[in-house]
C-alpha cells in the first residue's frame, strides 16, 4: 500500500484501503483542530499512532496513591486490533496523538435510541398526567409521528454519543401495540448505517407493559429477531402481577437464548418483591446468571443500610447486574455497596431530549463525574476507579496499579482524551477534547 502524505483527513478516510482499521473524529476534536495538520501513514492495513499517553502505574506516599504514572508510546492498530505497543518514536511517520491519554472507548449501557426529539425541532417535556400509565397513553398518541423519522434521529443520537467518546450502547426499543415492531426495525436500520463506527445491544422493551396492553405477540416475534435482551417495566404497577410477568420474561429469554433487562421504578414493597423474585428465578435458571439486569431499581435507594447489604449480596451471588442512571437529589443509590458485593454496575444516559426528559448530554464521562461527586470519590485512586462508570468497568490499571489495558490483541475501540490521567479526565470533563479510534470505522 502506498504511503499517504499531504492529504486531508477526509480524503484519507475516503480513499485508503485500511481494511479493518480506521478513524472516527468527534465534533469536539474537529473544532479543536488538534490533529488536523498531521499526515497519516497506512501500510499493510495498519494505523500507527505516536505520542500516545498510557497509564503505567500509581505513585504512592505512605501507602496512599497520590498520582498516576504515565508515559508516551507508539501504538499500532491492524485489522481492528491493537497489534503493537512500543516505546515512543517522535520521528515516526504516524498520526501524532499530541500526548493525549488513551482510554477504552466509552459505553452507554442504558439509552433509548428509538424515540427522541433530538435532531428534530425543539420540544420540552409537558406536564405529566396519570403517572406512568398516563405516559403510556401519551405514547400511544405520539409514537406514530415519532416513527416517521426515527431512523434519522437515532443516527443523530449515535453521532452525539460518539462526539462524547462513546462507541457502544445498549438501547431499549419500544415493542408495544402502537409501534408493533416498527420502532425496532427503524432502529436496526440506523444501527446498520452506523455499524462500522458504532456497536450496540438491543433490548426488546415492552414500554406499555407485557399484559397491560398485550405486547406478548410482538415480544415473541421480536425475540426471534436480531436482539440481545428481553425487557420489562414495573411488573406490579403496570401489569398488576409480579410473578406472571417475570415468569413470562424469564421463559421467553430462555427459549431464545437472550438476556434480561427490566426497568424497575417502584420504590415500595412491590419493588423489593420484584427484585427478590427475579433473583430467585435466576438462581433457578443458572443460564441467566451474568445476563440479567435491573435498570434503575430505585427501591434499593429506599432500603435501610442493613437491607441494602443483604440484597446487594443476593444480587452479587446471583450475578444480577444493576444499570443506574445515577440519579441525584433525594434518592441516592447504594452503588458502592453493590460494587462491594461484586454486583456489575453500569450507567447510561437513558433519555435525551424526549417526551420523558428534557435533559441529557450524551456523555457517560459526565455520569462518572457525577458518581465521583455523589460518593465522595475525590482522591486520585477513587477518581481513577470512577472511570469504570464510563467504560463499563474496563480500566487501564487494576486496583494495585498494574497495567491491564491495553494489551496486544485488544479491540481497537479507544478514545484519546486531552488529560494527563483518567483521574483528571473524570474530574475535568468540561475540558476534555476527544478523538475516537475504532476498528472498522469509516466516518
Amino acid at each position: 500500500m502506498e504511503r499517504l502524505n499531504n492529504i486531508s483527513r477526509k480524503d484519507f478516510l475516503k480513499n485508503s484501503a485500511l481494511a479493518m482499521a480506521g478513524i472516527s473524529l468527534t465534533p469536539t476534536m474537529m473544532s479543536a483542530n488538534a490533529v488536523s495538520e498531521d499526515k497519516f501513514l497506512s501500510e499493510n492495513g495498519k494505523l500507527i499512532l505516536k505520542n500516545v499517553r498510557l497509564e503505567t502505574g500509581f505513585e504512592y506516599e505512605e501507602d496512599e496513591v497520590v498520582s498516576t504514572k504515565t508515559d508516551l508510546f507508539l501504538v499500532e492498530i491492524e485489522n481492528g486490533k491493537i497489534s503493537k505497543i512500543a516505546p515512543n518514536n517522535p520521528k515516526a511517520k504516524a498520526v501524532d496523538a499530541k500526548g493525549f491519554l488513551m482510554l477504552p472507548a466509552f459505553r452507554d449501557m442504558h439509552i433509548h435510541l428509538d424515540k427522541t426529539f433530538y435532531g428534530d425541532k425543539w420540544q420540552a417535556v409537558r406536564k405529566r398526567k396519570g403517572g406512568v400509565k398516563g405516559m403510556i397513553a401519551l405514547e400511544e398518541q405520539i409514537m406514530p409521528e415519532i416513527l416517521k423519522n426515527s431512523t434519522f434521529k437515532a443516527e443523530k443520537m449515535i453521532e452525539l454519543l460518539q462526539s462524547k467518546g462513546t462507541a457502544f450502547a445498549r438501547s431499549h426499543v419500544n415493542i408495544e401495540t402502537t409501534s408493533k415492531l416498527d420502532s425496532l426495525k427503524n432502529l436496526q436500520k440506523a444501527l446498520d448505517h452506523k455499524k462500522k463506527s458504532f456497536g450496540a445491544e438491543i433490548v426488546a422493551f415492552p414500554q406499555h407493559g407485557v399484559f397491560y396492553k398485550n405486547s406478548v405477540p410482538y415480544l415473541k416475534e421480536a425475540a426471534q429477531m436480531n436482539i440481545d435482551f428481553i425487557g420489562g417495566v414495573d411488573p406490579f404497577s403496570i401489569d398488576g402481577a409480579i410473578e406472571k410477568t417475570i415468569d413470562f420474561t424469564v421463559q421467553l429469554a430462555l427459549d431464545h437464548q437472550k438476556g434480561i433487562d427490566i426497568h424497575l421504578h417502584e420504590t415500595g414493597e412491590s419493588g423489593l418483591k420484584t427484585v427478590e423474585y427475579l433473583i430467585d428465578k435466576v438462581n433457578e435458571n443458572p443460564l441467566l446468571k451474568g445476563k440479567t439486569f435491573l435498570s434503575h431499581c430505585f427501591v434499593l435507594g429506599k432500603l435501610d443500610k442493613t437491607k441494602q447489604e443483604e440484597i446487594a449480596e443476593k444480587l452479587g451471588n446471583a450475578q444480577v447486574g444493576i444499570v443506574s442512571t445515577i440519579p441525584f437529589g433525594n434518592l441516592i443509590m447504594p452503588l458502592p455497596t453493590l460494587q462491594k458485593h461484586g454486583v456489575t454496575v453500569y450507567t447510561g444516559n437513558d433519555s435525551i431530549v424526549d417526551h420523558w426528559n428534557t435533559f441529557g448530554t450524551g456523555s457517560v464521562l459526565e455520569k462518572a463525574n457525577l458518581y465521583a461527586q455523589l460518593y465522595g470519590q475525590s482522591t486520585e485512586f477513587l477518581l481513577s476507579r470512577s472511570l469504570r462508570m464510563a467504560t463499563a468497568n474496563l480500566l487501564p490499571l487494576d486496583d494495585k496499579g498494574i497495567q491491564q489495558w491495553p494489551k496486544i490483541g485488544d479491540d481497537a475501540d479507544l478514545v484519546l482524551l486531552n488529560a494527563s490521567c483518567s483521574a483528571e479526565a473524570v474530574s475535568r470533563i468540561s475540558n476534555v477534547e476527544s478523538l475516537i479510534y475504532k476498528g472498522n470505522v469509516v466516518f
